[in-house]
């Protein structure tokens, strides 16, 4: 009914256009991250952030990701610089300042959550990305 829609629009969307996006709907049936969920994210923020300063930034990429080795910079395509800030910019959602939040990387992630059930799986695949727990 067009009064559910309007309700989520109102509750939910974060632009409120008259449209349903799919991953805001996800995310309305959803609901909060569990405290399993937010820790193993937090622990990946504190890898990311190595100066404990509350913001990613360029250099803090540098110092956990070895742009070097992407094959569009072995390839001669894009240079290093390119990759970090193409790889920043999947953090920096809110207002594309060059620095990532913890709420920014939070929101990144709550929205890969959103379509994964189990906060065991989740955990493992955050595990792996960052190189946590035992994939350390």
């Amino acid at each position: 009914p067009v009064s559910w829609a309007r309700e989520m629009c109102i509750r939910d969307s974060k632009n409120c256009d008259g449209e349903v996006n799919y991953d805001e709907f996800i995310l309305s049936l959803r609901g909060e991250l569990s405290q399993a969920r937010l820790d193993v994210i937090h622990r990946a923020y504190n890898k990311l952030d190595n100066t404990g300063d509350g913001r990613v930034t360029l250099e803090d990429i540098k110092n956990v990701y070895d742009a070097s080795k992407h094959r569009d910079v072995i390839s001669g395509k894009r240079s290093a610089e390119q990759i970090l800030i193409e790889y920043l910019n999947n953090f920096d959602l809110n207002n594309k300042d060059g620095l990532v939040t913890r709420e920014e990387f939070e929101d990144y992630y709550r929205n890969i959550s959103a379509s994964i059930d189990s906060d065991e799986y989740f955990i493992d695949m955050v595990e792996r990305a960052w190189k946590l727990g035992s994939y350390a």
